[in-house]
């Protein structure tokens, strides 16, 4: 089965390298819970230096997407920079939240070394990244912003959130924010902000909210819970959920055009792009107004858009103009159950998410096995075995033209153990505390950013990611080539089962066999190509096979009958012939 591969960038494939400069360039090795930034340390801006960019170049990445780089409330005290204070009660984790805003003209005060100087320190990390050739990409957070917002960095002219809100009104389409009306908010019971550990006058387990402002996750009363993102308020883009969810788009709602002069103010500093939080959750009306206007000034932004609804796909990339969204609940959720080996886990699921989930939009689905909401793939709560990532990376990177991600510390077999402090242990990289990165300070290195403590085998997991990237990148057939599905044509050959995947990525001056072993074992199978293939493709006698992975070359005196091959266990091959 074939299909022709759209791509919505030309000759183009995206390969990303998220990283958290709060914990990407942190040497400290203290983890203690709940500790503060003295006590643990925070990476810096200035971190991310020319070496660590050539070495991201190197590995095969075209982007950087700088997480957590707006200013966001946190309980670390910056007063003596003229910042005003964050109340701990509405804050998540010592260091707080990056998907709490406090100021989107501003960036974190952490990742400076002259707090004074952190825009200009900002400024140039975005150019010392183009000057050695990656893109940048950064978070804009459209839903929510923190419950402690108030901008002091704005340009001249630009009204803040709810600076002009009528609060006697539960919803009105020229206010920034949903409000209750003669009720108060209430922090939730039984948080206990920054642990024992914080000692703060404003830690009372109140905070002066009047009348109270819905909460991020949709949560239009005072009291949110302790689950709810109590430490955000949601923001108003003319949809009044309290009375039927009825749009108010005509006129614009006031809100569009702050967001718009946000995003404007970022693109002007050369961001060439933006990962998109929880899309879904604005409507598609509004992005399909505010991406065609900032792609006029600047054509060659890209939006990315976190999104987990797979009916809603087709509105928010032709409707509301997005390049990619995140392929979570289609691939990701596949691959995982085939990683971990699960009972009834399938490859035939991943033709789902092809044929059916993101039928003819495939280009615009971003593959990833990690990123900071994710479980680290060598946790106990995920594989625990970095090595069983192999064929599932395989294949998310070699399936389409569309973009593949890496969360920092994935290459070398990062596990995101221990209690950070808001963050338990829970197999994730806690985002909301000041947290040592262990496996990735290994390759960190005090500094040197060579490697110089990872171990044999964490050198050679770090080479497989690389020798992966950089092929996707340098061969046209996986950067730009039609895909051609080899399950169906394959499903009763010998040795053939659901825990191999197969297909052919080829254009008109290069083929390659992807073969993939998701099982725990060895499997050895004859591959068939079909006979409408070998038509299409004039192949012919003998052929010579060369895995672009291993350099390893595997023969066939007729292609007519296939090729014989042995997979070790979870492993896989990119076969150029």
């Amino acid at each position: 089965m074939s299909y022709k591969m759209e791509s919505s960038q030309s000759d183009h494939k995206l390969t990303i390298y998220q990283l958290l400069p709060r914990l990407y360039g942190n040497t400290k090795q203290v983890n203690k819970t709940n500790g503060s930034i003295e006590e643990n340390g925070a990476g810096k801006f200035n971190d991310i230096n020319e070496r660590a960019l050539q070495e991201i170049k190197k590995m095969g990445f075209t982007h950087v997407w700088f997480t957590g780089v707006i200013e966001h409330a946190t309980m670390t005290d910056y007063s003596q920079y003229g910042i005003q204070p964050d109340d701990p009660d509405v804050v998540k984790g010592r260091a707080g939240s990056p998907y709490a805003v406090k100021d989107y003209y501003d960036v974190d005060p952490d990742l400076a070394v002259d707090v004074k100087n952190r825009m200009g320190e900002y400024q140039a990390l975005i150019n010392r990244t183009h000057q050695n050739g990656l893109k940048v990409l950064m978070d804009f957070v459209p839903n929510h912003v923190a419950r402690t917002y108030a901008s002091d960095a704005k340009p001249e002219g630009i009204r803040d959130f709810g600076q002009d809100d009528d609060k006697s009104k539960a919803f009105d389409p020229k206010n920034d924010f949903y409000y209750t009306p003669g009720q108060s908010f209430e922090v939730p019971k039984g948080y206990n902000p920054g642990g024992d550990e914080l000692q703060s006058p404003l830690k009372d387990g109140k905070f002066d909210e009047n009348p109270a402002k819905a909460t991020g996750n949709d949560i239009f009363s005072p009291w949110p819970s302790i689950d709810d993102w109590f430490e955000t308020v949601k923001l108003n883009y003319g949809l009044d959920y309290i009375n039927g969810h009825h749009a108010h788009f005509d006129p614009i709602p006031p809100l569009w055009n702050k967001m718009y002069d946000i995003l404007h103010f970022w693109s002007e500093k050369g961001v060439d792009g933006f990962r998109c939080d929880m899309v879904e959750m604005i409507p598609f009306e509004f992005w399909g107004w505010i991406i065609p206007k900032l792609k006029a000034e600047h054509p060659q932004l890209i939006f990315i858009g976190e999104a987990y609804n797979a009916y809603k796909y087709h509105d928010y990339i032709f409707n509301g103009k997005f390049d990619y969204l995140y392929d979570k609940v289609g691939l990701y959720d596949a691959i995982k159950r085939l990683t971990r080996n699960e009972a009834h886990a399938t490859t035939w699921d991943i033709n789902k998410v092809w044929n059916h989930d993101c039928r003819n939009i495939d280009a615009h689905m971003l593959r990833f096995m990690e990123n900071h909401d994710e479980q680290r793939i060598a946790s106990p709560y995920f594989a625990e075995d970095p090595w069983l990532a192999v064929p599932g990376m395989i294949v998310i990177a070699a399936l389409s033209t569309g973009p593949v991600m890496i969360y920092f510390g994935q290459e070398v077999g990062e596990a995101g153990a221990g209690t950070a402090g808001f963050s338990d242990n829970d197999g994730r990289t806690s985002i909301f505390d000041y947290w040592g990165v262990p496996e990735h300070q290994k390759w960190l290195n005090d500094g040197k950013m060579d490697g110089g403590k990872l171990s044999d085998g964490q050198k050679r997991l770090r080479n497989f990611y690389s020798r992966l990237l950089n092929q996707v990148r340098s061969n046209e057939a996986l950067r730009t080539g039609e895909f051609w599905e080899l399950m169906l044509a394959n499903e009763h050959q010998q040795g053939f089962d659901q825990h191999l995947y197969l297909f052919l990525r080829y254009t008109d001056k290069q083929r390659i066999l992807v073969i993939t072993n998701f099982d725990r074992n060895e499997r050895k199978l004859q591959v068939k190509l079909p006979d409408d293939l070998i038509d299409k493709l004039h192949l012919s006698g003998n052929k010579e096979f060369t895995d672009l992975l291993s350099g390893a070359k595997y023969n066939t005196n007729d292609i007519n009958k296939g090729l014989d091959i042995a997979l070790p266990p979870t492993s896989g091959m990119l076969l150029s012939f």
